[in-house]
Order: structure tokens, then C-alpha cells, then sequence
């Protein structure tokens, strides 16, 4: 094109533009018949999920949307023109839908960028702004951190009645197509539908579009920051009841692995909203939680078993036939040196035997110091007896708190285990 048509495209345009506003007013509605309505087509392309604040339930997303519409008072013969077939002029020139979001959460209520619109000749204007929108989401965090939420995003004008205003949507759906991947959400879709709601202020009908963007969290950070770390603290509750009872060290065990959870369980409720609805790795924290105060507990009746002192009671027999026989040989616990006789026996038949031979070999002596020598071997043997049942009655509660121990580690291993495969079978 020459430098000439250049300029006689611009004197052109200047009068083009002249004739369109010399009598337009951007104050009413564009139609030639006010009684028909005036139809308006949106379309939202999603270009960014900045953040979603699920304690505040508030959805900040970057947007594109576009608005076109026919302004009837604004068409010309383009052959007058040069042939000039559309022009872009400042949207604040020409009558715009106040096409607003109305679950809009931002404190600072703000509309659409001032950009230019496209007008064609025929009328069609065709409006594209970009917007930051911060739009209130119902969050589910039923499942966190394998949820997925659905957030709705409702455009509509806000005095025009569907007798005044035809909203509809252009496509089926939100554009995508330049959608910039986001590192915690996914999104799955985000069809589009039209509603007509006749509210209670108004006996009109107000038709609107609403995007229901599906969005599904990318687990792989809650994964390795929040729900390993609590499993593998989990294991090691169970291994309180494998420490031996002299140690000292069984109940530290179990209140600095309930102490890690309880610091893990406010990680996760300083992100969620204060609802009734426990996420799901909460739900499996306060489980777990749960059976470390019990096996705390457990530990701590077990100890009171393991130290039983010689004026403990006799094991009873349905604990020694169930736990040192059945539970013991179920658990694997031997103790060594069970099966040695008790030399009671063998000192008895010695006395008895000096008793037959010393008045055989001295009948001599003195009774009265014989009598006085088998008491005092008598007092000492049974000192001895005493002794040894005290011994042995020590030892027997003493494998019972093992057994015991032995049992429970292996039942909470499995209570661990299951609790982590049922929380793994719920995210699925």
C-alpha cells in the first residue's frame, strides 16, 4: 500500500469515526426496538489459577473474556469508507453490558480491564478483557490431599433482565487452549452451562452463564511431606513394646512419636477451613494418634507387670495356660533355663540321709545339738526354698509382661499397616 492510501485510510477512519459518535449516546441500550432483547455472547478463556485459599474458600484465577454483541446505531457502508471493515476505539465510547461475576470474593470490587473493542461495520462489537478474578468456592477437603473441588464461576448482568438482555455462551466450554499448567492443581475441564433464575427481589428473569471449572490436586507434595513421614513415625510406635522394660525408654518412645503427629495434625488444620468435615489424612492422624495413647498406655500396665517384686501373688493358672503356654509359644518367647530342676529334692534327700547316718556313726553326741544343727539347716533350706519361689514367681510375671509386650507389638504393627492401606484405598 502506498504512503497515500496510508493516509487516505487514516482521513477516512477520523471521519468514520466523527460520523458514528456525532449523535451516539453510551448510555442506552443499543436495539432499534426496546422491546425486544438485546442478545449477548460470553466467552471466559482460562489463562491461570493463581491460588486457591482453601481456608478462606476463595478461587483467584487469571481470565480472558470475551463479549459480543450488536450495537444497531453503530453501522456504516464500509465502501464510503475506503473500504474500512472494522475499527478498534476505547470500550468506554460505545454502550457495554455490565456483565459482572457474581460470586466475586475480592474485597476490592473491581470489573474488567479498559481495553479496546473490535467494531465491525454491520454493528457486531466484540469486547476482549483480561481480569484477575477472585471468586468465592464451596471447598471439599473431604479427601485431602487426593480431593478434587468443583468452583463455579457465574457471569450475569446485574440490572438488565432477560427481557432486556439474551445471555448465552458461545461453546459448550471454557477455552483452555492457553491455559498455563499449574504446580497444585490440575484441571480436568470446565464446561459451561445457562440458567435463568427468577430471584425474589424481581418477578423478571436474570440469565446467566456459569463455568464449573473441575479441578483435582496433584498429591505428589502432601505425599512426601505430610503422609510418609506420619507413616513411618507410625511404625515405630509399635517397636515401645519391643524395648526392653529396664531401659527406661518405652513410654519416652510413645509421647515423642504422639508429639510428632500432634505437629503434623496442625500442619494440616492451619491450611484447611474450620469445617465439620475432617480431611481424610486428618481422619488417619487422629487415628493413629489414638492407638499411640493407647500402646502408651498398654506400655505403662505392662511395666507395672514386668516389676512385680517377690510379694506379688502367684501368676493365675488361666493366665500361665494362656499367655505362657498358648500366647508365648505364638509369639515366639523362650526364656532360657525353664526346664532346671529345683534343688529342693535333692537338699531334701541329703538331709534325710545325714538325718539316717549321724545317729548311726555318732551315737554318742548329744541330742540337743543335733536337734539344734537340723534346724538351723532346715531354716536355711527353706530360706533358700522362699527364695527361689520368689524367684520363679518374679520371672513368671516378668515373661508375662514380655509375652504381652511380644503380642501387642505385633497386633499394632497390623493395626498401622491396615490403617495405612485403608487410607491409601480411599485416595484410589
Amino acid at each position: 500500500v502506498s504512503p497515500g492510501c496510508r493516509g487516505a485510510q487514516g482521513r477516512f477512519a477520523y471521519k468514520l469515526l466523527h460520523d458514528l459518535f456525532a449523535n451516539y449516546s453510551s448510555a442506552l441500550r443499543p436495539v432499534e426496538d426496546t422491546d425486544r432483547a438485546l442478545n449477548v455472547t460470553l466467552q471466559v478463556t482460562l489463562s491461570q489459577i493463581i491460588d486457591m485459599d482453601e481456608r478462606n474458600q476463595v478461587l483467584t484465577s487469571y481470565l480472558w473474556v470475551r463479549q459480543t454483541w450488536l450495537d444497531a446505531h453503530l453501522t456504516w457502508d464500509k465502501d464510503g469508507y475506503g473500504g474500512i471493515d472494522s475499527i478498534r476505539i476505547p470500550s468506554s465510547y460505545v454502550w457495554r453490558p455490565d456483565i459482572i461475576l457474581y460470586n466475586n470474593a475480592d474485597e476490592h470490587f473491581g470489573g474488567s480491564m479498559e481495553t479496546n473493542v473490535v467494531l465491525r461495520s454491520d454493528g457486531h462489537i466484540m469486547w476482549d478483557s483480561p481480569a484477575i478474578t477472585k471468586s468465592s468456592c464451596k471447598v471439599d477437603v473431604s479427601y485431602f490431599p487426593f480431593d478434587g473441588q468443583r468452583c463455579r464461576l457465574t457471569f450475569g448482568s446485574w440490572t438488565y433482565n432477560g427481557n432486556q438482555i439474551d445471555l448465552r455462551n458461545q461453546l459448550d466450554t471454557g477455552d483452555l487452549t492457553d491455559f498455563v499448567e499449574n504446580v497444585e492443581w490440575e484441571v480436568l475441564g470446565m464446561p459451561a452451562t445457562r440458567n435463568v433464575i427468577t430471584y425474589g427481589c424481581c418477578s423478571e428473569p436474570y440469565p446467566d452463564v456459569t463455568y464449573t471449572l473441575l479441578l483435582r490436586r496433584r498429591a505428589s507434595f502432601y505425599i512426601f511431606n505430610l503422609l510418609l513421614p506420619c507413616i513411618m513415625v507410625s511404625f515405630l510406635a509399635p517397636l515401645g513394646f519391643y524395648l526392653p522394660a529396664d531401659s527406661g525408654e518405652k513410654v519416652s518412645l510413645g509421647v515423642t512419636v504422639l508429639l510428632a503427629l500432634t505437629v503434623f495434625q496442625l500442619l494440616v488444620a492451619e491450611s484447611m477451613p474450620p469445617s465439620e468435615s475432617v480431611p481424610l489424612i486428618g481422619k488417619y492422624y487422629i487415628a493413629t494418634m489414638t492407638m499411640i495413647t493407647a500402646s502408651t498406655a498398654l506400655t505403662i500396665f505392662i511395666m507395672n507387670v514386668h516389676h512385680c517384686g517377690p510379694g506379688a501373688r502367684p501368676v493365675p493358672p488361666w493366665a500361665r495356660r494362656l499367655i505362657l503356654h498358648h500366647m508365648a509359644r505364638l509369639c515366639c518367647v523362650y526364656e532360657v533355663g525353664e526346664s532346671c530342676k529345683s534343688p529342693q529334692r535333692a537338699l531334701g534327700g541329703r538331709a534325710g540321709v545325714g538325718d539316717a547316718g549321724g545317729p548311726a556313726e555318732s551315737p554318742g553326741h548329744c541330742l540337743c545339738h543335733h536337734d539344734a544343727l537340723l534346724r538351723n539347716v532346715g531354716y536355711i533350706a527353706g530360706c533358700f526354698r522362699r527364695h527361689r519361689a520368689n524367684q520363679r514367681r518374679t520371672g513368671e510375671w516378668k515373661k508375662v509382661a514380655k509375652v504381652m509386650d511380644r503380642f501387642f507389638m505385633w497386633v499394632f504393627f497390623l493395626m498401622v499397616f491396615l490403617m495405612s492401606v485403608l487410607v491409601l484405598g480411599n485416595a484410589a
